[in-house]
């Protein structure tokens, strides 16, 4: 299925520095990206906090970073104050290119982003065919194939392994050089000390971006008069059918607990046991 990707930011790096200017800015190994991979990248401030998630593909000799449109303007600034000295252009190229989603499909020149899922950059001065909106397609493939997002609202508020970057290295290398937040991903990461990771849930009430779990606290806490205490952040979310799907962080040891949306009185989150 081949999918029109809206709401997306697309900006082209290029320059002679291009590759080790995001070597140093982002926290996957940019130097092993191939011809046809999007490989997954986070960019994190100091704190290891992400300030935003991106596709980065080779295109040429440049490469493409494919993010929220939302983000636009903070990430494009951000990077552009660590240009300085180095031949590195950043140029925002949004209007000039129609970004397409495949799902369970691959096409010449596109370029995967995991097994079912692929994208494809094509310049709008061509007779691309544009199909009808399936972004809820697309969306809910991307939360069966557990592939989150960072959008203005949730910039800053999850570090790497929340959104389950660690694993497999799928979004962070532990063994490439330094960048901005390195030391507080490396040492959760060594220490095996994550307490939030990324679950799949669904639930028969509407959610949003940025909406918070809360979970029920043991007989102990509620003998003290506490009720609830918040677990995690709704990461992404589509209506599919008459239901509601999300990716949302959850602290581990309440995965199995019940979780309502917003506060106590909220619609339960019915987790999908597909992680």
């Amino acid at each position: 299925m081949k999918v029109l990707l809206q709401d997306r930011a697309l900006l082209r790096i290029s320059g002679s520095d291009s590759e080790v200017f995001l070597q140093n800015q982002f926290s996957n190994d940019v130097s092993k990206i191939g011809s046809s991979i999007a490989q997954i990248n986070a960019y994190c401030q100091h704190q290891g906090k992400i300030i935003g998630l991106f596709w980065v593909m080779r295109y040429d000799a440049n490469f493409l970073l494919s993010f929220p449109i939302n983000l636009l303007d903070k990430i494009k600034s951000r990077l552009q104050m660590f240009v300085i000295m180095s031949d590195v252009i950043i140029d925002d190229i949004s209007e000039n290119y129609y970004q397409f989603g495949f799902i369970d499909e691959k096409k010449p020149d596109s370029y995967s982003i995991n097994e079912r899922l692929s994208i494809l950059i094509e310049a709008r001065n061509t007779n691309a065919e544009i199909t009808m909106n399936y972004n809820h397609e697309w969306n809910k493939a991307c939360i069966d194939s557990f592939l989150p997002e960072v959008f203005a609202s949730t910039s800053e508020k999850f570090v790497p392994q929340m959104l389950n970057l660690d694993i497999d290295e799928i979004g962070v290398n532990f063994s490439k050089g330094c960048y901005p937040g390195q030391e507080v991903v490396a040492r959760l990461h060594y220490l095996g000390s994550a307490k939030r990771r990324l679950f799949s849930f669904v639930c028969d009430s509407d959610l949003q971006v940025g909406d918070s779990l809360y979970c029920a606290l043991s007989k102990a806490a509620l003998a003290r008069g506490d009720r609830y205490k918040g677990s995690g952040i709704v990461v992404t979310r589509v209506k599919y059918d008459s239901l509601f799907y999300c990716l949302a962080t959850l602290d581990i040891d309440l995965k199995d607990d019940e979780i309502t949306l917003n506060d106590e009185h909220g619609p339960i989150l019915k987790r999908l046991n597909n992680e």
